[in-house]
Order: C-alpha cells, then sequence, then structure tokens
C-alpha cells in the first residue's frame, strides 16, 4: 500500500472511530437531558446549567490551554523515539495538570460566595460551588490522561474511555435526580466527574512508559512551551466566551430574549450536530500534524489529505442537512423554532469555508506559533462581532445567518494568507475541484430550498444528494480503495456471526 494511501485511510479510520464516539455521546446526552427535564423540571435544569457553566468558566481561566497545547510536546516527543524523553514530558504534564488543577479548585472554592453572588443574585448556592470545587481539580486531571492518550494516538483507549464515560455519566444521573431531585445536583456532577476520571486513568494507565521524578527546574524548563502555548488559547478561548456573550446581550437589546434563545438553538445544531465532524478529526488530525510540523511540505501534504477527507464527509452531510433541515428542527426542537430555518441555511454554507480554514489554522498551533495563534484568533472574534451585529441589525436571525458565512469566508482568506506567506502553504488542484464540485451542489440546494415550496423540494434535493454522495464515494475510492474496506468489513461480520 502507498506511503498517501495508507495517510489517507488513517484519517479516514479515525474520523469514522471518533464520529461513531460523537454520534453515540450526543444521544446519551439527548436521553440524559430528556430525564433531567422531565426530574428536575426548568428551574432545576437552570440551577445544573448556571452551576456548571460558571466553573467552566473558572476551569477556562486556569487551566492555562493544556488540553490542546500538551498535545503537540507528547507528539513531538513520542515522535523522537526516545523513551527517557518521553516519560519525562508525561511527568511534567502530569504535575502541571496537578498545579492548575488545585488552582481552579482554591479560585472556586476561595471565591464561592462572590460565584454564588454573581450567578444566582443572592449566596444561597455558596456551599453548592465550595463541593463542586474539586470537580476543577478531578476535570484537569481527566485532561491530563486524555492528552497523553491523544498525544500518543492511543486512538481506541481514547474512544473507549470517551464512551464509557458518558455511559457511566448517564447511569449516575438518572438515579440520583429521581432519588434526591435538585439536591442530587452536587452529588451527580462531583460523582460524575470521580467516574470520568476513573475510565480515562483505566484506559490509559498501561501506555509503556516508566513513571519518572522531574525536578522543579526540568518542570519549569521542559513546560514553558506547553505553558505559554497554553495561555495563548486560554486567552483566545476566554475572547470567544466574550463574544458570545456581547452578541447574546447585543441581541436580547435590539431585539428579545425570544431570538437570544432562537440564535442559540440554531448554533447549537450547527457546532454540535454539524461540528461533531470536526471533533471527531481533529482528534487525531492535531498530534499526527504535530508530527511533521518542522517540515513545510509535509505539513502541506496533511493539511491538503485531511481537507479533501472532510470535504468528501461534509459535503452529502450538508447538501441533506439542507434539505431536511425543517425535519431536524421540528424533531431536536418544536414548530415554533422553524424561523431559524433562514439563519441555519445561510450558516451551512460557511461550514465549507470552515473546514478549510480550520484544517490551516491548526498549522499554528502544530508549529508552536503562540503570538501568532492568539492574535489571528483576536481579529477573527473583532471582525466577527462587528458581523454579527451588523447581520442583526440589518436582516434579523437570518443576517446571523450571512455573518457566519462571511466571517468563515474572512477567516478563510486571513489564514491561507497567512500560512502562504510563513510556510509557502498552497492547496493541490484535486483539493479546489472537490471544494468547487460540493460547494457549488450545496449552493444549488440552498437557492431550491431557498425559492421553491414544500414538497417540490425534495425530488431535485434527493438528486443533489445522490450526486454528491456519489461524487465523495468515487474520490474515497480513488484515496483509500473505500469498496475494499467495505467489502472486509463485511466479511469479517459475517465471520463474527
Amino acid at each position: 500500500m502507498s506511503e498517501q494511501k495508507n495517510s489517507y485511510r488513517q484519517i479516514m479510520k479515525a474520523t469514522s472511530l471518533f464520529g461513531g464516539v460523537q454520534i453515540f455521546q450526543i444521544v446519551i446526552s439527548v436521553i440524559r437531558s430528556k430525564f433531567v427535564a422531565v426530574l428536575l423540571g426548568p428551574a432545576g435544569m437552570g440551577v445544573v446549567g448556571l452551576l456548571t457553566s460558571t466553573t467552566g468558566l473558572v476551569m477556562g481561566l486556569t487551566n492555562f490551554g493544556l488540553g490542546t497545547s500538551a498535545v503537540k510536546n507528547i507528539s513531538e516527543a513520542n515522535a523522537e523515539e526516545d523513551r527517557n524523553r518521553l516519560a519525562t514530558v508525561i511527568a511534567v504534564l502530569k504535575r502541571l495538570v496537578w498545579i492548575t488543577g488545585i488552582l481552579g479548585a482554591l479560585v472556586t472554592l476561595l471565591f464561592s460566595p462572590w460565584l454564588s453572588q454573581f450567578t444566582f443574585g443572592n449566596k444561597e448556592f455558596t456551599l453548592a460551588f465550595v463541593w463542586i470545587s474539586i470537580t476543577l481539580l478531578l476535570n484537569q486531571l481527566t485532561t491530563g490522561e486524555m492528552v497523553l492518550l491523544q498525544g500518543l494516538r492511543k486512538l481506541q483507549q481514547l474512544a473507549k474511555a470517551n464512551l464509557y464515560g458518558s455511559v457511566a455519566g448517564l447511569i449516575i444521573t438518572v438515579p440520583l435526580y429521581y432519588w434526591l431531585g435538585e439536591k442530587g445536583i452536587v452529588p451527580v456532577i462531583i460523582i460524575t466527574a470521580f467516574s470520568t476520571l476513573f475510565f480515562t486513568w483505566f484506559f490509559s494507565r498501561n501506555i509503556g512508559v516508566e513513571k519518572k521524578v522531574v525536578s522543579r527546574a526540568t518542570i519549569i524548563a521542559e513546560g514553558k512551551s506547553m505553558m505559554v502555548m497554553g495561555i495563548m488559547i486560554s486567552m483566545s478561548s476566554l475572547v470567544a466566551l466574550l463574544v458570545a456573550y456581547f452578541i447574546r446581550i447585543f441581541i436580547n437589546r435590539i431585539g428579545d430574549l425570544a431570538d437570544v434563545g432562537y440564535y442559540s438553538a440554531g448554533f447549537t445544531i450547527i457546532n454540535t450536530y454539524v461540528g461533531m465532524v470536526f471533533t471527531a478529526m481533529g482528534t487525531d488530525y492535531y498530534p499526527r500534524l504535530s508530527l511533521v510540523a518542522t517540515d513545510n511540505e509535509k505539513c502541506k501534504e496533511q493539511v491538503n489529505q485531511q481537507s479533501e477527507i472532510a470535504l468528501l464527509i461534509l459535503g452529502p452531510i450538508l447538501v441533506g442537512f439542507l434539505l431536511f433541515l425543517n425535519w431536524a428542527i421540528i424533531i431536536l426542537y418544536s414548530n415554533q423554532f422553524l424561523t431559524i430555518t433562514g439563519m441555519v441555511y445561510w450558516a451551512t454554507l460557511g461550514i465549507f469555508f470552515k473546514a478549510l480554514s480550520w484544517a490551516i489554522a491548526f498549522i499554528f498551533l502544530a508549529k508552536g506559533a503562540a503570538k501568532l495563534f492568539f492574535w489571528n484568533e483576536l481579529a477573527t472574534s473583532i471582525y466577527g462581532l462587528g458581523l454579527n451585529m451588523l447581520g442583526y441589525y440589518m436582516a434579523g436571525l437570518t443576517g446571523l445567518g450571512m455573518a457566519f458565512l462571511a466571517s468563515y469566508l474572512l477567516y478563510f482568506i486571513q489564514v491561507y494568507l497567512i500560512a502562504k506567506i510563513k510556510y509557502r502553504f498552497s492547496f493541490h488542484r484535486s483539493l479546489i475541484v472537490i471544494f468547487f464540485v460540493q460547494f457549488l451542489l450545496a449552493l444549488t440546494c440552498f437557492i431550491i430550498v431557498s425559492l421553491i415550496r414544500q414538497p417540490y423540494i425534495y425530488l431535485p434535493g434527493l438528486l443533489l444528494i445522490s450526486i454528491s454522495a456519489w461524487y465523495s464515494y468515487k474520490e474515497l475510492e480513488k484515496r483509500i480503495g473505500l469498496r475494499e474496506i467495505i467489502k472486509n468489513s463485511i466479511q469479517q461480520m459475517k465471520k463474527k456471526i
């Protein structure tokens, strides 16, 4: 098998594995949410949401982005095939997650009265914040184990840890809420954090690297690059959170609370259900790109290959998404939310530019270009905020979808030019062809669903889905031998039966 075909197959294998995990986790999340809604009611769900979002914000400020930055360090150390060096990097990471985890727990513990006052408008939840402060340590330790598995590309173990953690969360949540009601909220948050840590530790405990004691000097020397990059990631994440907050405030001031809810619902669909493809691909893509980060030509090859697979997978999904969006909204929410269709239609087209820019932007992370990464994301957040405010002011909810498309078009141009000038990056001709074919099919479907009434959209829409799926199949066959993979999978299933 050629090296190129093997690389394409690795991308597809990782995407399939974690795509399945993502779908399973979403199903578990929906089931858990339904039970929580029934057992706790709207008020109880509100308490859960406020407690977890507040501690999540504290964690975002105190975890120093180690969940992303350290993947690069582990990947590079693993590629050197120096077990002593790898053991050192792992030991430093484990020490850093303890330090940052304890920091997060102490901040939550010490500021619990103020967190309660700020979040709930009173100090009745001070004790709740005191108790759940331990989860910031537990969650950061979990992050350390996840980083270890991702950096070493132990994909099977990482997938199992995620799956078992999701199931355990469901098993813990339902009985405790049934038994204790709202009094079970804090115990559920704590026990879930313990169970998640247990499964990640269980699947990472036998990685084949000996434990090593490191000095303070070694921690400072090895941990510097992790922390510098991590701080920049944390700062950019904080800016993104602030932008999302200001957008919601602006919508509420110009429009009303209902529009804030519609905005949240629409982008939950885009970021969760469509965005799971990026989550699935990113798990293996980042450590794989980090391995070749010092070679611009190999970097270019990896980005092009990843982008091709992303577009071939997303193409039929997005065309189908445009066609059946109304049904998806009714199933996930209700008829009342059909007002978001225009917004989501425009945002769906933006996903094509997100796919390309997403793959390119990982170059900055893989190369450890901390300042470049931060200023790139800061600029994006600033014009993204401006476009969203302008879009909503001019065209309401639909304008927010237009702003999403415009933001990612600008972001794509921005990251492409930076990567081209700084790292001599360019697209392969094959990728450009795939992009235009799939984008034009989606654009045609967009025009059909926007101008033609139901049910007349379905015949041409199904034809477009078929063309997109057929094109993706033919291109994947060229790259990975899809027919052979399907045939072998069927034979293996028959043997098991």
